[in-house]
């Protein structure tokens, strides 16, 4: 694309940005699917992916076997082709995103200018350095003239130049960012997926909690520390919340086991630094001044901070925790989500519950919020279908014969 013009950006993979290739091609196409696979098999096989989760998570989301079922989930109701370039504006908390939302643009035929996180995350570089290894073999020849991975501060002037030439743009951001950007100048016919501020929270059945047996026990907490402590509950995904579903006494019982099994697993896995210890202190100080319903609290060294509520405050979601600080309220009737639920609500993991009667009763309630319900263990599991946008069609046009 020849009228974008130079702009001060480090360029991390690809050349120069008036040399990008633009022609877009179809969804899943083979040229994407098999640099993906490619991707997943490198990645996979570096030390780098036992030591950071999220680069294995994203290897394994990669896998050829994984990219066959989405394609075959998509269908063919429709010719399709990409839409033609998309920008992507990666969030600077999340290391692995920008590499999430670069692959959906692949997949979804489009050429792509990623701004990757500026700050140095170990991962970013890992991840890059094998996009820029296999895309300078020729079989990937084709990709690499279409995509550009950048980094820039924050900056309207690079940001308002690359989106007037782009025919999607992917957004991540708290609200405040979101509304900003979309205020910059962009192309006619753009297509702005956004991906604000949301919020999450868990379902535990306490009675499956109770009578979960030692192998289920320890794949619920290894689930739950995936879910929390691998982005230290930044992740839109991971939840602040935990209601338990159950009476009291049942309620009561199930914690105990659950939290002392985590708070052991936590001693092993998992350090907390000075700062962030401080930081959950400074919260429970501010929740106890803030929250009325807050009735009680329970701290686990400085692992795990528990505040117990009497009630759910309508605004909940405006109160959440970071490296492992959690609200907690007991009720036997789910007739609760509809006072708090709202169009903030994404992910719902949960335990012990059947989750098609819980899509049914959000359905049947008429719920604005709730996009995912998803397993223990799964909530940071990306799809193509995420935030309640199908991430593939949206980024692809249908060439129609009607």
């Amino acid at each position: 694309m020849k009228n974008i013009p130079e702009l001060p950006v480090i360029l991390r993979v690809g050349g120069p940005l008036n040399t990008l290739e633009c022609k877009p091609l179809p969804p899943y196409s083979v040229q994407a699917t098999e640099f993906l696979a490619a991707l997943s098999k490198a990645l996979l096989a570096l030390p780098a992916a036992r030591q950071y989760p999220d680069i294995a998570a994203f290897g394994y989301w990669c896998r050829a076997a994984n990219l066959t079922k989405l394609a075959r989930e998509f269908g063919t109701q429709h010719p399709r082709l990409g839409r033609g370039l998309v920008l992507h504006i990666a969030p600077a908390n999340v290391p692995v995103n920008f590499a999430f939302s670069f692959a959906f643009g692949l997949l979804a035929g489009n050429a792509n200018i990623v701004r990757i996180p500026e700050r140095d995350f170990p991962q970013v570089e890992v991840i890059c350095d094998e996009i820029a290894r296999l895309f300078a073999m020729p079989t990937h020849s084709r990709l690499a003239a279409m995509n550009r991975l950048i980094k820039y501060p924050r900056s309207d002037g690079i940001t308002g130049a690359l989106s007037v030439h782009c025919q999607a743009r992917m957004l991540w951001g708290g609200d405040a960012t979101i509304t900003h950007l979309r205020k910059l100048p962009a192309h006619p016919r753009s297509v702005d997926i956004a991906f604000a501020d949301r919020y999450s929270f868990c379902l535990m059945q306490a009675e499956a909690v109770l009578g979960a047996d030692g192998q289920a026990m320890t794949e619920l907490v290894r689930g739950f520390f995936n879910d929390v402590f691998l982005l230290d509950q930044n992740a839109c995904s991971s939840p602040h919340l935990v209601i338990w579903r159950g009476n009291h006494e049942q309620a009561g019982q199930a914690q105990n086991r659950f939290w002392s099994a985590i708070a052991a697993h936590l001693k092993q896995r998992y350090e907390i630094a000075p700062i962030h210890a401080v930081d959950k202190f400074v919260n429970l100080c501010r929740t106890a001044n803030m929250l009325p319903q807050a009735s009680g609290s329970i701290r686990h060294d400085n692992l795990i901070y528990r505040v117990s509520l009497n009630g759910l405050p309508t605004d909940i979601e405006q109160h959440r925790g970071q490296y492992g600080f959690f609200y907690e309220y007991v009720t036997e009737d789910l007739g609760c989500f509809a006072e708090i639920v709202g169009e903030r609500y994404q992910t719902l993991t949960c335990f012990g519950i059947d989750r098609d009667s819980l899509v049914r009763f959000i359905i049947d309630e008429g719920l604005t919020g709730i996009d995912r319900v998803v397993p223990v263990g799964k909530a940071l599991d990306m799809g193509a279908i995420w935030d309640g946008y199908n991430l593939v069609q949206e980024l692809s046009r249908i060439v129609s014969t009607a």
